[in-house]
């Protein structure tokens, strides 16, 4: 005599366990997709973080003169960022006042000791750069004759104050501490 009592429940709750298992699994794919926005937030403003404390770095280090042809280079940052959903990020200026992501149509406000990031969906963030001095950024434009940066003196006055990197943004970017008048932190890009 043969024992088929249990013969036909070991399908039914090696089914059930696959169900519930597959429930599981779809609800953490379905759940990563919604915090992954949330983490690549975080990581964005951990590089912007970085960025702002290389750029207090420098801000009372030697400020390379920009009359002086021969003289030596300023204190330099390297900033290292990775923002693959970010429109734009800004430093010292608001391209974008009206925050309809169109950066020509405006005048840019100047936002002093301030990092403004875009991200792809209208979401801004607003970094502070907390300094005792004002710290006014300008575009760079690389002299042939000299062999250095200078800064760029675009005739739109709108554009010649702040940097401005337009997304995707990837890749390292060069700023040092120079003087004309005042103190600027000029781009290297």
């Amino acid at each position: 005599m043969e024992d088929t009592r249990g013969a036909d429940t070991i399908p039914l709750k090696m089914v059930f366990y696959l169900v519930i298992t597959g429930a599981v699994i779809f609800l953490m794919a379905f759940s990563w997709n919604s915090l992954s926005p949330i983490y690549s937030g975080t990581q964005d403003s951990k590089q912007i973080d970085s960025a702002r404390v290389e750029l207090m770095a420098i801000q009372n280090g030697y400020a390379r003169d920009l009359s002086d042809q021969n003289g030596p280079d300023g204190s330099t940052c390297t900033i290292e960022l990775s923002l693959p959903h970010v429109s734009y990020i800004a430093f010292g200026v608001d391209p974008d006042t009206d925050m309809n992501g169109n950066l020509s149509d405006t005048y840019w406000a100047l936002e002093n000791n301030t990092i403004i990031c875009q991200y792809e969906n209208g979401a801004r963030d607003r970094y502070l750069i907390e300094n005792d001095n004002t710290i006014l950024f300008r575009k760079g434009t690389f002299d042939n004759t000299t062999g250095k940066w200078v800064l760029n003196n675009d005739p739109d006055q709108n554009r010649s104050s702040g940097i401005v990197l337009e997304g995707p943004i990837e890749g390292n970017f060069d700023l040092e501490l120079v003087l004309d008048d005042k103190k600027y932190t000029l781009s290297h890009f």
